[in-house]
C-alpha cells in the first residue's frame, strides 16, 4: 500500500475514477491512495452512483481535498470497508480538534451540513475510491460546510498527510493481522 500527497492542485471531474489513472498520471503502481486539493465539478454523466445519476444529481464545490485510491486483489465490498475506514479516520481527526462531526455510512456531517462526498466502484482489474472533503463548499447542490470555516487557518496539506499516514498504517496492520494467525481446523 502506497500513499502520497500530491503538491500540484488538480480539479476532480469524475473521469479520474478509472483503472490505472494514478499510474498514468503520477507513475505510482499497485494499491495506492493519493490526496490533492482542487475544485470539484462532477456532472451527472460522470456519476457512478446510480441512485444519484437517475436523479440527475451532480457534485460541485469550489475547493476540496480529494483522496483517490485504487486497490488491487480485493472485492467491491472490501473496498467499501476501506472507504468507511478512511471516512472514519477523518471523523476521528475532526473530533480530536473539537469539531462535532457525525458519520452516516460514507458521509460526514457537521451541524446537519454535508462535509464530504464519496464513492467506491469496481473496475475489471481493481476497486476505485474517491473521497472529497469540502474546504470551500461554494456551489454545492446541497447544504454543505467546509474545513475553511470549521478550522480557519488549518494547513489542509498537513491534515491530509496525517490521514494518509494513519490510513497506510491501518491498512498495513490489517495485512499483517491476516498472515500472523494459525489456521483453526
Amino acid at each position: 500500500m502506497k500513499t502520497q500527497w500530491m503538491e500540484s492542485p488538480m480539479p476532480y471531474l469524475g473521469p479520474e475514477l478509472k483503472p490505472h489513472f494514478i499510474l498514468s498520471k503520477w507513475k505510482i503502481e499497485g494499491s495506492t491512495l493519493v490526496a490533492f486539493r482542487g475544485p470539484c465539478d462532477v456532472k451527472t454523466e460522470h456519476l457512478v452512483d446510480w441512485e444519484d445519476r437517475l436523479q440527475s444529481d451532480f457534485i460541485r464545490a469550489r475547493e476540496m481535498v480529494h483522496f483517490l485510491g485504487e486497490f488491487f486483489g480485493i472485492t467491491l465490498k472490501e473496498g467499501i470497508w476501506i472507504q468507511r475506514l478512511l471516512v472514519s479516520e477523518w471523523c476521528v481527526e475532526l473530533l480530536k480538534r473539537g469539531i462535532e462531526v457525525s458519520r452516516e455510512g460514507d458521509d460526514l456531517f457537521v451541524g446537519g451540513k454535508k462535509l464530504s462526498v464519496s464513492i467506491v466502484t469496481a473496475s475489471p482489474v481493481s476497486v476505485l475510491l474517491h473521497l472529497g472533503i469540502n474546504i470551500d463548499p461554494e456551489g454545492a447542490p446541497v447544504s454543505a460546510v467546509g474545513l475553511g470555516s470549521l478550522l480557519p487557518g488549518v494547513k489542509v496539506e498537513e491534515l491530509a498527510a496525517r490521514i494518509l499516514s494513519r490510513f497506510q498504517n491501518e491498512y498495513q496492520s490489517v495485512d499483517r493481522a491476516s498472515v500472523k494467525v494459525r489456521p483453526v481446523i
